[in-house]
């Protein structure tokens, strides 16, 4: 209930703020639960993914620090937000996505890369997609890299891509994770060509 009345009013405050916002492939999401994975490209990029997948519902992984404050916790908490201690995540940063995942009812928004300014690609989504049974579904965020350019009502595009069936009998070694790696990063690459040929992302720049 709280998810679905936040996504309403997330998505007023976004069309008010920008109302720019543009989303394409929605054929490529597959029936049931599944994991979007995508570059993580700004602070707000998970809220358009969750938006443009809609009406499909989500679970999000969030650095534990921001549970500290009772009315924040209680806000990610109700918007099936859980935390992860980055620093040493645990068996847990697995098994509580994988059981989410599992149940059916939500899907999972994860960015591999785990910060904005990283292009390294980690084996959580390849581990948590083979235990859970469920696709990885590539995905690119094109637009306002700050809160600042949202109001530029700048066009916004997120992008779907093809899923990658993972399959129980994946490897989770070095090699079978550079493997999925190497797919999700020919899958970005293909979705950011196809929004605009031209595109090139600068962590770099400044974000005021």
């Amino acid at each position: 209930m709280f998810y679905s009345f936040a996504r309403v009013v997330v998505r007023i405050l976004v069309f008010l703020i920008n109302g720019n916002a543009h989303y394409e492939n929605k054929e490529q999401l597959p029936k049931g639960a599944y994991i979007l994975v995508g570059p993580h490209r700004t602070w707000f990029d998970p809220i358009y993914f969750a938006l443009a997948a809609s009406p499909m519902k989500f679970s999000f992984m969030a650095k534990e620090e921001l549970f500290k404050n009772p009315i924040i916790r209680f806000i990610l908490v109700h918007a099936n937000v859980f935390p992860v201690n980055r620093a040493h995540p645990g068996p847990s940063a697995i098994k509580r996505p994988v059981k989410i995942l599992r149940q059916g009812k939500l899907s999972l928004i994860m960015f591999p890369s785990g910060t904005r300014h990283s292009k390294e690609l980690k084996g959580g989504a390849l581990i948590i997609a083979k235990m859970s049974g469920v696709p990885l579904v590539p995905t690119v965020y094109q637009g306002p890299l700050s809160f600042k350019q949202l109001f530029s009502r700048k066009r916004i595009t997120v992008r779907f891509g093809e899923p990658i069936y993972v399959g129980s009998k994946a490897k989770t070694d070095k090699a079978g994770i550079a493997k999925i790696d190497d797919q999700m990063q020919a899958a970005f690459n293909q979705l950011d060509q196809e929004i605009n040929p031209d595109f090139k992302y600068n962590p770099t720049q400044k974000k005021d």
